[in-house]
C-alpha cells in the first residue's frame, strides 16, 4: 500500500511561515528552488503571489512533527 503525502508548512525550513520550505519537503526537492520559483511567478502575476503566499498561511497547517517556535 502506498504512504500518502500530506502538504504541511515547514517548521525546519522555514523563512517567513514555512510555505515554500513545505512545498518542497513535499516534492522532495530544495526549498531554495521553491523559492525562486515563486519569486519569479510573483515578479511576472505582478504581485498575485503575495496573495497566493498569504492565502496557503492561511489553509495550510503546521507540520506536527517539527518543532515551532
Amino acid at each position: 500500500m502506498a504512504k500518502v503525502k500530506i502538504l504541511y508548512r515547514s517548521g525546519k525550513n522555514r523563512i517567513i511561515a514555512g510555505i515554500c520550505g513545505g512545498l518542497g519537503e513535499y516534492f522532495d526537492t530544495d526549498p531554495t528552488i521553491v523559492r525562486l520559483i515563486w519569486i519569479i511567478l510573483t515578479l511576472i502575476s505582478l504581485g498575485v503571489g503575495i496573495l497566493a503566499y498569504l492565502f496557503a498561511w492561511l489553509i495550510m497547517s503546521k507540520n506536527p512533527k517539527h518543532k515551532w517556535y
